[in-house]
């Protein structure tokens, strides 16, 4: 029974790598915007498919999956100009809807454009699959994680070393005095989009060998990054990565030890109960945006 928890343990700690790309993306929009992003989940979709359908037709993998990101980086840009931008006056409450409809706007695009056969990918490397206390993963598994620490590891230096994530964060907390020393809030707004796409392709594209890819996929990564980012602070990206790996486990724990049914169900319990009893997240600061 405990290597069997185990087991299921680290297959949440697998999921729970995706989950904290996905929340960092919706962490980073947040941050500079101010906007939930709902049509996160989609961008991780448009890298695992594109790159899957590269692969298939004789791309190297690695290349496949370079042009993956940056379709989905460029997917990102192109719905920031299109629609957000244009009703940046609306309510927040109009944003959140108009990511709802990108979010559906594009799965419908990615039905059109490759149907609703599964695609897959093969592994970025062959070998025999990871073992870890007598627990197995599989050997993709090693490159969602090295890419969750390259991603993390570039977002921390880029906020904390660089001059222009200084003026991020400055603008970020003082917006109309940002704007009346010219800092562009609207260019970064957009280049926000812009990583946080890339940031969820890269994450659909590593674990695309591991689950194969599909046009639907983008809905149920989305929810759980999105619950995976309240659980962390919307204001944390190292909450971000904290609250995935949390939700993976306690989803991957419970669905092997009830049913496979109940792990939606327990993402959206763990939902509930931080809105409820801890509004900020585990490691977000008690404090209301403007």
């Amino acid at each position: 029974m405990t290597a069997q928890v185990w087991q299921y343990v680290l297959a949440g700690i697998e999921v729970g790598a995706i989950y904290a790309l996905i929340a960092a993306g919706f962490v980073l929009i947040y941050q500079v915007t101010g906007l939930i992003n709902f049509a996160q989940g989609e961008f991780a979709m448009i890298g695992a498919m594109t790159a899957s359908s590269l692969a298939t037709a004789g791309m190297p993998v690695f290349a496949a999956t370079a042009l993956a990101v940056a379709v989905a980086a460029a997917v990102g840009g192109i719905c920031y100009l299109a629609a957000i931008r244009p009703a940046r006056a609306s309510t927040g409450v109009t944003l959140i809807f108009i990511t709802l409809g990108l979010d559906v706007a594009l799965r419908g695009l990615a039905l059109f454009v490759w149907g609703t056969n599964p695609l897959s990918l093969t592994p970025f490397t062959g070998g025999t699959a990871l073992t870890i206390f007598g627990g197995v993963l599989p050997p993709q598994a090693s490159w969602v994680f090295g890419t969750d620490v390259v991603v993390f590891a570039a977002l921390y230096v880029f906020f904390r070393r660089t001059y222009t994530g200084t003026a991020v964060r400055a603008a970020v907390a003082n917006p109309p005095i940002a704007s009346t020393f010219g800092i562009p809030l609207r260019t970064f707004a957009l280049w926000s989009f812009v990583a946080a796409a890339a940031i969820g392709g890269l994450g659909g594209v590593v674990i695309a060998p591991i689950t194969s890819a599909t046009y639907d996929m983008g809905l149920t990564l989305g929810l759980a990054g999105f619950v995976a980012a309240v659980l962390g602070g919307l204001e944390s990206l190292p909450g971000a990565l904290v609250g995935g790996f949390v939700l993976g486990i306690v989803v991957k724990v419970a669905g092997g030890l009830l049913s496979t049914g109940w792990e939606e169900g327990v993402g959206f319990l763990i939902l509930v109960l931080v809105l409820v009893v801890r509004p900020q997240g585990l490691l977000g600061r008690a404090v209301r945006r403007a």
